[in-house]
C-alpha cells in the first residue's frame, strides 16, 4: 500500500472512532429524553379499560 493511502485510512478510522464516541457520550448524558405524563382532565373509559395504568390502578 502507498503511503497516501495509509494515512487515509487512518484519517477516517479516527473519524469514525471519534463519532462513535461523540454518540455514546451523548447518549449516556441525555438519555432518551424527558417523558412527561400525559394530562386529562377527567378519566376516560374505552369499553372496559380504565384510563390510568393497572399498575397505578392497583395500589
Amino acid at each position: 500500500m502507498s503511503g497516501s493511502i495509509v494515512v487515509f485510512l487512518i484519517l477516517v478510522a479516527f473519524i469514525v472512532l471519534l463519532g462513535v464516541i461523540g454518540t455514546v457520550v451523548m447518549v449516556l448524558r441525555h438519555g432518551r429524553g424527558p417523558k412527561p405524563r400525559a394530562a386529562s382532565e377527567r378519566p376516560w373509559t374505552a369499553g372496559n379499560l380504565p384510563s390510568v395504568p393497572y399498575s397505578e390502578w392497583r395500589s
